[in-house]
Parts: C-alpha cells; sequence; structure tokens
C-alpha cells in the first residue's frame, strides 16, 4: 500500500510527562518516516493531562490537550490509547473503560500491571483487543516482545538481571569512587537518575514490580507483586562493596526468577534483592544506569539483552514499537494471543538456598569469634571464609558462607542480634554465580 493511501491510526494519550512528551516529539517529527518503515501512519490527536498550563517540550500541543481523560478513551475519533499516567488509578479504571470500549492499550505502568496484569489481560482478551507495555519492564530493552514472541516455544527455568537503573547507579558509584552510600545516592539526585524521594527505586519496590510482570511471561504464570520477596540497598556501605571487590565481586540489585521441578512438582521463586555477582559473571559488568536481563532458556542456553532502562526517550521507543504494532493488528483486525496465565505454586525465601555474605560490627575482645561461630555452628549454617578488620576498640568481621537454607541464615542473625559483643549487623548480601548458589 502506497504512504499517500494509508489510514492514519488517531492515538489518544494518557498523561505527557517525560515519556509522553518524547512520545508525541518522536511521533509527530518521525510520522512519516514511521510509514514508510512500518505501514502505519499515526497520529497523536488528543493528550489528557492534568496541568494545561505545563511547558512541555513538544511544540504544538496546545491545541491537542485537555483534562478529561475519560472523554479521550471514549472519543470515538480515537483509535488507540496509550497509558503513561501511573500508579493504580485512575489508571486501571481509564485501561478497562478503552478495552470495554474496544480500543486496544499501550502501557508503561509497571505498577499496575505487576498488580492486576492477569485481570487486565482477562479483559483484553473478552474485548478482542491487545494490551501491549513493553515499556512496563527495561526501558528500550525488548524483553516483553523476546520473552513473550521470540522465546514462546522455550522452556525458561531462570531470568536474573538488573532492572532498576537508579540502584546501579548508586552501586556503581560507589564501587567506582569509593563514596559513602549517601554521596553516590546525592550524585544520582543531581543527574536526574533518581527521583528526589528514591524510596520506590532504593528500598527495590520499582525492581519487584517489574520482577513480577518478567516472571509472569518467563513462566506464563500468575505473579504480582506480592508474591515476590524484596530487600533494597539501603543497608549496604561501603565496606560491603570494598569487600566484594577484593574478592572478585561487584555487589547489584538483582531480580531473580526461578523456576524449579515439572507437573504437580513445579515451582517457582521470585525475589529482589542485593547480591554478590562473580566479576566472570557478565551481569557484573553492567555499569551506571543501564539495565540488563540475562535469560536462562531449557534449549536456547544463556541470552543476555542489554540497554538503558529508563528514561524519557528510551521508554518512549519501546512504547512507540507496541503502538506500531497494535496499529497494525487494528488494520488487519488481528491482536496477539493472550496467553490464559498458570496458578502456581510459590517457593518462598525461607525456602531457598544460597551462599552469604555476613557482615558483623563487634566488641574486639577476646572470646567474641568463638561465641559467633558457636551460633553459625548450632543453625547449620557452615562458615566458607572468614575477615577481621580491626576498628579501634571494635572489629568488623565479614562472614562468606557455604550453601545455606535461608531460614537457618536468618534465625542466626536473630542469635546474634542478642550476642552483648555484637554491635550491628550490617546488610545481608547473598552470593550469586561463584558455582555454590542455588
Amino acid at each position: 500500500m502506497q504512504e499517500d493511501q494509508l489510514r492514519t491510526v488517531r492515538v489518544g494519550l494518557l498523561g505527557c510527562g517525560n515519556v509522553g512528551d518524547a512520545l508525541v516529539s518522536l511521533v509527530d517529527a518521525e510520522a512519516d518516516a514511521i510509514a514508510k518503515r512500518s505501514g502505519v501512519h499515526l497520529a497523536i490527536t488528543r493528550i489528557a493531562v492534568r496541568d494545561l498550563h505545563k511547558k512541555r517540550a513538544s511544540s504544538g500541543l496546545r491545541d491537542r490537550l485537555t483534562k478529561d481523560a475519560l472523554d479521550v478513551v471514549q472519543d470515538p475519533d480515537i483509535d488507540l490509547i496509550v497509558e503513561l499516567i501511573g500508579g493504580i488509578e485512575p489508571a486501571q479504571s481509564l485501561i478497562e473503560a478503552a478495552l470495554r470500549g474496544g480500543k486496544s492499550v499501550v502501557s508503561a505502568n509497571k505498577e499496575l500491571l505487576a498488580t492486576h496484569g492477569a485481570h487486565l489481560h482477562d479483559l483484553a482478551a473478552k474485548a478482542g483487543r491487545d494490551l501491549l507495555y513493553e515499556a512496563s519492564v527495561g526501558g528500550a530493552i525488548p524483553l516483553v516482545r523476546a520473552l513473550s514472541v521470540s522465546l514462546a516455544g522455550e522452556r525458561v527455568n531462570r531470568v536474573l538481571g538488573i532492572v532498576n537503573g537508579t540502584t546501579n547507579f548508586i552501586l556503581t558509584r560507589m564501587a567506582e569512587t569509593h563514596e559513602a552510600y549517601e554521596a553516590a545516592l546525592a550524585e544520582a539526585i543531581r543527574l536526574g537518575y533518581a527521583e528526589s524521594d528514591p524510596t520506590a527505586d532504593v528500598e527495590g519496590h520499582d525492581a519487584a514490580a517489574k520482577t513480577a510482570i518478567i516472571a509472569s511471561i518467563a513462566f506464563n504464570a500468575d505473579v504480582s507483586v506480592d508474591d515476590v520477596y524484596r530487600q533494597g540497598i539501603t543497608d549496604i556501605d561501603l565496606a560491603d562493596i570494598e569487600f566484594a571487590q577484593r574478592r572478585g565481586y561487584a555487589i547489584k540489585l538483582l531480580a531473580l526468577a526461578e523456576r524449579e521441578g515439572d507437573g504437580a512438582q513445579e515451582s517457582i521463586a521470585v525475589r529482589v534483592h542485593p547480591a554478590m555477582i562473580s566479576n566472570e559473571h557478565p551481569l557484573a559488568s553492567v555499569h551506571g544506569p543501564f539495565n540488563a536481563i540475562f535469560v536462562e532458556g531449557e534449549h536456547a542456553g544463556e541470552l543476555m539483552l542489554y540497554g538503558r532502562g529508563a528514561g524519557g526517550q528510551p521508554s518512549a521507543s519501546a512504547v512507540l514499537g507496541d503502538l506500531i504494532d497494535a496499529a497494525r493488528g487494528l488494520q488487519r483486525a488481528t491482536t496477539f494471543l493472550h496467553p490464559v496465565r498458570r496458578h502456581v505454586r510459590f517457593r518462598s525465601m525461607a525456602q531457598l538456598h544460597s551462599t552469604y555474605c555476613i557482615t558483623l560490627e563487634v566488641v574486639d575482645r577476646p572470646g567474641v569469634m568463638a561465641a559467633v561461630a558457636e551460633i553459625f555452628g548450632r543453625h547449620g549454617v557452615s562458615i566458607r571464609s572468614m575477615e577481621q578488620v580491626g576498628l579501634a576498640s571494635e572489629a568488623r568481621m565479614i562472614f562468606i558462607t557455604h550453601l545455606a537454607l535461608e531460614s537457618d541464615v536468618q534465625t542466626t542473625l536473630q542469635d546474634l542480634k542478642m550476642l552483648d559483643s555484637v554491635i550491628r549487623i550490617g546488610g545481608l548480601v547473598r552470593v550469586i554465580g561463584d558455582g555454590d548458589d542455588a
């Protein structure tokens, strides 16, 4: 079909922050080039925003702006909806209204999809419409499409990766400049990699939502953010980073989704936590605000996807890819298949085995090591190595364990807190990728 014969697909945009603004600029400037490459002519014709007078990078928006998002959704002249509001409400109600009204939806809303993704997929399937959300995980990295399309026939056993650029920047900064956590966080905020309130990033909420979405697709399972074990990086200090470096590791906030068993014995474990990862592992070399996801398949083997995981332009690129797919489906009267998500059994964190790095700050006096070792032994947690550093009248003990059960390690930590010689227990860091981890 010639370009001048293409029907324009009219898009309603809900939310015009950094990603929305970048998307409008991209579509306005590249509409003709997009049409030549994809056979789809797009036009963002209506945009719902909270503040009509806010200054925006895109030009020529004023005539398209409205504060009435539901009116955009219900507009009969709008063919597709892009939701970039974020959060649960009103985003969920608007997406539901769009699907029930016969409009496909593109979203970047990780919080909503990680909480109510199964419900929204069911609604899209009943409506015979698309629900696409590549930008919800990994920014411009085409992970959702890789897992749901390219690896649709693959048994994926494990996905692990770095899915939050803010925390990766902070941990990289600490490793490279030997700044304390607080200084590295302040730099991340200054450069725009972190929000003024970084809680969602540094406490692992953002990564947990993304991990729930990844696990849902990788294992065709009904996984919500409540099923994800979460630990952030706020307890990681410079001593942990430097110890890891001396031992040939990097500390990363890792997302892990793992499958075990078959049939009635199948179970999955989904978690986000700091981990020491061997410098020999490809993820150890992912620096700054970049993301990377490592996929282990039964037949495909090991694959890694790498790129910018956030930011207006990378995320807008991912949204545009989904938008083109949805528009093509509209023109061809086809949609992506909506898999029926299975209910699966979850393994709790307490049931998992790992190798651990445990840091104690203790009073430096005779008998402390023996008391500490006795508690480790009492709970069956075997010590592989120990390093002690003097700190005036105190000392820092750093232990690496052999493979141990999480519940045994947690009980060990509780008993260590009761010792009057233990001043502080530092961040618990699990060790991944050294041949002695689960």
